[in-house]
Parts: C-alpha cells; structure tokens; sequence
C-alpha cells in the first residue's frame, strides 16, 4: 500500500492571494480536464464522460496509462478521485482547509496501490518514492495553483 501526503499554502508570499471560492474553481477545472494543470504532454487525453451534481467520471490518458476516475466533490473543500480502472486502485484526495493560524492550505494524500503487483513490493516502493519526490504530489499542487493563478489573472475564473 502506497500512501503520500504534501500540504501547501495557497497564499505564499508574495503570490497574488487567492480566495477559497477560486482555489476551489481551479480545483473543478482540474478535475475535469487536467490537460490544463499537468506538465505539457503527460495529459494527453481527459474526457468527462459522465457528471451529476456531486460527481463526474473521467477518462484520460496520463503518463501513458489510460485511466477511468471517479472524483466526488465536496462544495470549496475536497475533490476525491477513486480509480476505477488503471495502473493504480485506491484514491487521491485534493483538500483545502485553514491551518490553525487560519490560513488557506492545500493538502494531497493518496491511499493507493498498483494493480496486479505485490503489495509493498519494488514497484510500490518505486511508485512511493516518485509520488514522495520532487517532481511528486507536492510539485502538483503548486502547479496546480499557479495554473489557477494565471486563470485568475486571465479572468477565467
């Protein structure tokens, strides 16, 4: 079993603050297409092929790997994917929430472990150490603010 955690602050200093409602926003657009949010060409595909008011299903290519997700919303605090088909099972968990000095954070965690491979095995341990790295969770979140920044200023969101 696989799991990872990164929290970042969304307002960092000297960033354009962002609010609750914008970061969420960001948050959605990631979810429904993270072509917008990924390092270029590691997304190249992400269809929302189904959507009611509390979730949607996703299909995307990602790293190569081709992949259906599930992804519940829980309004300006928490998106959660469950991974339906892919080389993963488990979820990832997007969530903003105040630290105790009552800034806006944003934390990842991941419950998670590879399809038809020996649980706690080399190729978990690899995945472990990837999602734990510097080009891991930690460096998506702050890409996906920076991208929500940018939508800010553009005035998308």
């Amino acid at each position: 079993m696989i799991y990872s955690t990164a929290t970042v602050p969304v307002n960092p200093a000297g960033e354009a603050p962002l609010t609750r409602a914008q970061a969420w926003a960001g948050l959605v657009l990631k979810a429904r297409d993270a072509r917008q949010f990924l390092p270029p060409g590691l997304c190249t595909r992400c269809d929302v092929v189904e959507e009611s008011a509390t979730h949607i299903v996703r299909e995307a290519a990602i790293g190569g790997q081709d992949l259906r997700e599930i992804i519940a919303f829980e309004e300006e605090r928490k998106v959660s994917f469950f991974q339906a088909t892919g080389p993963r099972e488990g979820v990832i968990v997007n969530e903003l929430f105040e630290d105790g000095a009552g800034r806006l954070m944003l934390r990842f965690y991941g419950y998670l472990g590879l399809r038809d491979k020996t649980p706690g095995g080399p190729e978990e341990q690899a995945e472990q150490a990837t999602l734990d790295g510097d080009n891991g969770y930690r460096a998506a979140l702050l890409s996906t603010l920076k991208r929500t920044r940018a939508l800010v200023a553009e005035g998308r969101i």
